[in-house]
């Protein structure tokens, strides 16, 4: 193995170290959303309020595009991760309304 090519693996070791961090803070990140996300569900469906809030999730996708362009991440990208986070929040408030109402 030459100089170089030990350098470039020690690298990509390094690279995938840390990316293995961020997969991982960010599936404990998602984890803890959901739990707050959660308590909302649960608020919303003991007060009989919509599963659904199209103001603040249109003001969600319009700050997630922000930050995305300050992070330089593709702001449409960023915008169907949340739109995929959304659906699946909404799905778990209209489960709770639906247990609340058993």
């Amino acid at each position: 193995m030459t100089d170089k090519t030990a350098l470039a693996a020690a690298l990509l070791k390094e690279h995938r170290r840390s990316i293995d961090r961020l997969d991982a803070i960010l599936v404990y990140t998602l984890g803890e959303r959901f739990k707050h996300t959660q308590a909302v569900g649960r608020l919303k469906a003991e007060h009989d309020l919509p599963a659904s809030d199209p103001d603040r999730e249109a003001a969600q996708i319009a700050r997630l595009e922000d930050l995305a362009k300050r992070a330089d991440l593709d702001p449409e990208f960023a915008k169907k991760f949340l739109a995929f986070i959304i659906q699946e929040v909404i799905q778990h408030h209209e489960k709770h309304a639906e247990n609340l109402g058993d």
